[in-house]
């Protein structure tokens, strides 16, 4: 039975007016997941539609919700919508070459895979890419993370497993370190942190595929990878060998990362990868007194995806505990502030989005 406190919440939710419907927003079904917890703390998903630009909306309806008395924060949520995802418009898949020289095939090692990527360094994809799969595994989930990062693998300091080495199997495969229910797997595990890694491409792609393949990862449900920045080496040789289900974009909102989003959407449409989606990363930075200061611009990151036509999975701001979390090991989704709440809903939009991502075997990719 929905508490007092919830009904008043989504009372006043459904005071504000869906624009298409013209029905309040829960009435409207525009309002999905809403927590109300006995602390006061309010958290939901307002769910949007390609091409639309529903911040504005957002931030009514959680001023709304953070107005019924007894409430003490609120953390909303833009995502697209499940269905949304069938629409992604796909490449068509190059026609094989004649006589196709043989590649090795791989075993699948989940029953979904996602690759986490940027086109671009220093949005915070790592950190994205490794609170999402913490998050995915307090669902209930059993999932893996691959950092394929080569040049610089950052998961275990992320994950607090600095120093660890995986164990082998009798079948000589190697055994993933565990970290706050997570299967990891890095070439940091592997290597002096202290010496850099200066290797060519084939010795990279090598590496890449070893990580891959010569690890047991068990009967996993997701497995995140997070690759490298850019449209190089490493992502060609995922797409190539790995039958990816999916892969979601991480980006700030400056028109310089925006511009290398477009790029990435445009490799993994070429290479028949579907778009889960588009997560905005530093979108703001929230001043004692509330006030949002868009530091990097404003909402570029979902017009952005508007424009590509590929959902807006969310906008997550600046936070020092996304910070805190990463440098002590212990990722800001392991806990219970608004950003654990945010990554779950994340989480939650990646699954949706993944569930009409049929599995698909890994494309030939033709270089002319």
């Amino acid at each position: 039975m929905a508490s007092a406190l919830e009904a008043a919440v989504r009372a006043a939710l459904d005071a504000v007016k869906d624009p298409v419907s013209g029905k309040g927003l829960s009435a409207s079904g525009r309002i999905s997941g809403l927590v109300v917890r006995p602390d006061g703390k309010v958290g939901f998903v307002l769910e949007t539609a390609a091409g639309a630009a529903d911040e504005p909306l957002r931030k009514t309806a959680e001023s709304a919700a953070a107005n019924v008395a007894g409430v003490s924060a609120v953390t909303a949520v833009l995502t697209a919508e499940a269905t949304t995802a069938r629409t992604v418009p796909a490449a068509p898949r190059p026609a094989p070459a004649p006589a196709p020289a043989v590649r090795p095939e791989m075993t699948r090692p989940a029953r979904g895979i996602v690759a986490i990527a940027s086109a671009k360094g220093g949005v915070g994809k790592s950190t994205v890419a490794v609170n999402l799969a913490v998050a995915a595994a307090k669902s209930g989930l059993r999932v893996g993370l691959l950092d394929a990062d080569i040049f610089g693998p950052s998961l275990p300091t992320m994950m607090g497993t600095v120093g660890k080495k995986p164990s082998l199997t009798p079948a000589k495969k190697m055994q993933p370190i565990m970290a706050h229910g997570v299967a990891t797997i890095s070439l940091g595990y592997l290597v002096d942190p202290d010496n850099a890694v200066v290797w060519r491409g084939p010795m990279v792609m090598s590496a890449v595929m070893q990580l891959i393949n010569d690890t047991d990862w068990g009967d996993l449900d997701l497995l995140f990878i997070d690759t490298p920045p850019g449209t190089g080496e490493v992502q060609l040789t995922l797409v190539q060998r790995l039958p990816l289900d999916g892969a979601v974009i991480v980006s700030t909102p400056q028109e310089v990362a925006l511009a290398d989003v477009r790029r990435g959407v445009g490799m993994f449409r070429k290479t028949a990868v579907p778009v889960l989606g588009v997560i905005e990363n530093m979108a703001w930075f929230e001043q004692s007194d509330g006030k949002r200061v868009h530091i990097f611009g404003e909402g570029g990151a979902q017009r952005t995806a508007n424009d590509l036509g590929v959902p807006f999975l969310g906008a997550l701001p600046i936070l020092p505990v996304l910070r805190e979390g990463g440098d002590a090991g212990t990722p800001a989704a392991t806990g219970k502030s608004s950003a654990a709440e945010a990554f779950t809903y994340l989480a939650e939009a990646v699954s949706d989005a993944l569930a009409v991502s049929p599995n698909k075997p890994a494309p030939n990719i033709i270089f002319e």
